[in-house]
């Protein structure tokens, strides 16, 4: 049932919303302009108002810019950081609505109906809009209509406020390319000799809808109001962080890991809502003294179950000082990963990979997760090479570990011994030792990856040994025919 409300939206368009973001960290007091590389040439993305004036635009080859304006500055645009700050925009601008969408990518709309009362009016609104928006530097024009169509064409091309049931009026005036219409579609209205709102409205449907297709109609009549047109805002990022205020403060260790039991439980089950899993978890404790003291906890893979997270506090919890007690306690997920519904057995015991996970989360919190660390497989017949180091946290074991020929459990770097001739010495000295062959199997020939650059390759091509010593030393020989030496690299079990 209609409610006798008209509906109200205003559409905020940021025309240099990239440059005015970059000027606010680094003003230049000069002619700026942003650019975009794209397939090996750098287009002008962005302007400041100077760099206009100049009789620069967007979208035309730096080279060129820099002809008309040689004291131009430019820098590479973010598209990434343009889109963070238009959503902090969006954040901002529910100060005078709660409904409020993203509009492309440099403005918002917003539904106003029924809030304009809260500012003195229509106009005294859009002022506020605009002094603040002057006041953080940034370019601003607005229009304000009955329908989301009439205020994009009202910021877009003419920038005002249209009486509550005249759009049709407010727009008349506007070029055909306020209906938010391809520039095809433009420049065959213009052929046509229709060229403004108006002349669009008074030319018949059919003929139009036959040439240029149902979308012109379609736009015409979301701006004029004949069809609707819905605002979808945004929706607010979950919040993992809960709470919990005591009547009486507590000091006791039990007493606070009953209360982290609470906590996590709310927590866990708002990160299930959302299949989410927590990798850094922070508890602070707030003091009757007004400290905050806090305990962080970091963990080896994505959680979310509280029985697994619980007794990882415990470490943490029973070295803070809870001076005269502890009135409140928050417990806040500060980096959350993707944790998907995943099938479970009957067992309620951890399995195998999750009881790693707990060990390595609780030895992390002593040395530090970035100092566990696990070997991964590599694509690389160099010794070498054949492996990578990653921190044991951040990433998963592999099994992909296949080798045609034997390797040493040790690696270490090529170490000199006295030798001569292509085979193995029947004696030798290694790290004080004097060694005697008693097996060599071999040779393994290897040679370097020459799109590489390895110093330690450049004596070219090594013969590999598996030599057996009378000693009882299994070692890795390898010698280099370009270069003649022998060297001991690895030691087997």
């Amino acid at each position: 049932m209609f409610d006798g409300m008209q509906r109200r939206v205003v559409c905020m368009w940021f025309p240099r919303l990239a440059s005015d973001r970059a000027l606010r960290t680094c003003p230049v007091d000069a002619p700026f302009a942003l650019t975009l590389r794209q397939s090996n040439t750098e287009w002008v993305h962005c302007l400041n108002a100077r760099a206009e004036r100049q009789g620069l635009h967007r979208g035309m080859r730096m080279a060129d810019a820099r002809v008309f304006c040689p004291d131009l500055v430019s820098r590479p645009a973010r598209p990434d950081l343009d889109a963070r700050f238009l959503a902090a925009l969006r954040r901002w601008a529910t100060r005078y609505c709660p409904w409020v969408a993203c509009e492309g990518e440099d403005g918002l709309v917003l539904d106003v109906t029924g809030s304009t009362h809260l500012w003195d009016g229509e106009a005294a609104m859009l002022s506020e809009m605009r002094m603040r928006a002057t006041r953080a530097g940034l370019s601003l024009r607005l229009g304000l209509a009955d329908t989301r169509g009439a205020a994009w064409a009202l910021a877009h091309h003419g920038e005002g406020i249209a009486p509550p049931g005249a759009a049709q009026e407010a727009l008349a005036a506007l070029p055909v390319a306020a209906l938010r219409l391809g520039s095809e579609t433009v420049t065959a209205l213009q052929r046509l000799g229709l060229r403004t709102v108006g002349d669009l409205c008074t030319t018949p449907r059919a003929p139009l809808a036959r040439r240029l297709g149902p979308d012109l109609l379609m736009r015409l009549d979301q701006a004029l109001g004949r069809q609707p047109e819905s605002i979808s805002p945004e929706r607010e990022p979950p919040h993992y962080g809960v709470r919990l205020t005591f009547p009486e403060p507590i000091g006791l260790v039990d007493d606070v890991m009953g209360a982290t039991a609470r906590l996590l439980e709310a927590l866990c089950a708002k990160l299930k809502a959302n299949e989410a899993g927590a990798r850094t978890l922070v508890l602070t404790l707030r003091r009757v003294d007004q400290g905050s003291p806090h305990v962080e906890l970091r963990l080896a893979a994505a959680m979310r179950d509280p029985a697994r997270i619980l007794p990882l506090f415990e470490r943490g919890v029973s070295e803070v000082d809870a001076g005269f007690g502890i009135d409140q306690m928050r417990l806040e997920a500060k980096l959350v990963e993707s944790l998907p519904v995943q099938q479970i057995s009957a067992s309620a015991a951890p399995s195998g990979p999750d009881r790693q996970q707990d060990l390595v989360t609780r030895i992390g919190t002593r040395i530090g997760l970035e100092n566990i660390q696990r070997f991964l497989p590599a694509d690389s017949h160099i010794p070498e090479r054949s492996f990578l180091i990653a921190p044991a946290a951040w990433s998963a074991p592999e099994s992909g570990w296949f080798s045609p020929r034997p390797r040493p459990l040790r690696l270490f770097p090529p170490e000199p011994i006295a030798g001569t001739g292509n085979r193995p010495p029947r004696s030798f000295r290694w790290r004080r030792m004097p060694l005697s062959t008693a097996r060599a199997t071999g040779p393994e020939r290897i040679a370097p990856e020459w799109w590489l650059e390895d110093d330690n390759w450049r004596s070219g091509l090594r013969d590999y040994w598996h030599v057996e010593t009378r000693q009882g030393r299994r070692l890795w020989l390898f010698y280099t025919p370009q270069n003649p030496g022998w060297f001991v690299q690895g030691e087997f079990a």
